[in-house]
Formats: structure tokens, C-alpha cells, sequence
């Protein structure tokens, strides 16, 4: 499978501890428009509305050669698919006070797939020193090879 979008900015906001791999209810267009990597994860998030796990705020441009009335709203929310033991987990994990559950990437050949991410969410003093840590090895790789 290859890999049309990735959230990069999630595993910088999150501390993710565990992944988990989840099928979506795509419409016809949508899934041509993310095999053409026109997708953004950019603020997506999942959350659980009546026991169904929904994937929210994730923008999927519309394809260009569907007819009008086969088009969705960009940003609307899609449903998850998960093995019920998943699906059980998942909702206990998020019910879980500071447990955030985001999608890091998605996958798209015959099916479209969305790893999400489980975590906690870092800090700003923890972001700051992330940084600090990247920048050091950086100056060590350039400099050390002197």
C-alpha cells in the first residue's frame, strides 16, 4: 500500500504510544480523489458518537471528473471501520482523561486505510525541548563528520 498523506504535525503534538490500522467509508469520487493524493489530515481527529468511531475535520478535495451530484462536502465526517474487540478498546482508551486518538497517515491500493495514532497530547515545554534535542543532533551530524 502506498502512502497518500501523513499528519507530520501529529507525532510532534503527541506523545503516540500505539497504532492501530482502520478501514473508512469512502464514496466512489473520494476514494479516486485520495488514490490521486488529495487528501489533508491537517486537525483531523476521531471521536465516537453513539458507540460508531467517526474520523472528523479530514479534507478530501473533490475529484475533478465526478459528476456534481456524486460529490461530498470536503470536510465532512466519515466513519471507521474496526473489529468490534478494536472498536471496544478504542472507546475505553479515549474515555481515558488526556488519550487522544488522531490519524498519522493514510494508505490507500485496493482499500483505503487511516493509521490512527494513540497518545497523549506534549506539552509546550515538552515540544520546546524536542526541538532543542533535533537541532543538537543536526549540528553533531554536520559538525562531527569534520
Amino acid at each position: 500500500m502506498k502512502t497518500v498523506a501523513q499528519n507530520r504535525r501529529a507525532r510532534f503534538d503527541f506523545q503516540i504510544t500505539e497504532t492501530i490500522e482502520a478501514g473508512i467509508r469512502l464514496t466512489g469520487p473520494e476514494v479516486k480523489s485520495c488514490r490521486a493524493s488529495q487528501i489533508s489530515l491537517a486537525g483531523a481527529y476521531v471521536s465516537f458518537l453513539g458507540g460508531i468511531p467517526m474520523l472528523k475535520q479530514m479534507k478530501i478535495s473533490p475529484y475533478a471528473n465526478a459528476r456534481k451530484e456524486l460529490q461530498m462536502e470536503p470536510a465532512r465526517d466519515r466513519e471507521l471501520l474496526l473489529k468490534a474487540s478494536e472498536l471496544k478498546r478504542l472507546e475505553a482508551m479515549q474515555s481515558e482523561k488526556g488519550i487522544s486518538i488522531v490519524p498519522i497517515e493514510v494508505r490507500a491500493g485496493r482499500f483505503v486505510k487511516v493509521v490512527l495514532g494513540i497518545g497523549r497530547g506534549r506539552k509546550r515545554l515538552d515540544k520546546r525541548e524536542r526541538i532543542k534535542e533535533r537541532s543538537i543532533e543536526r549540528r553533531l551530524r554536520t559538525h562531527g563528520s569534520d
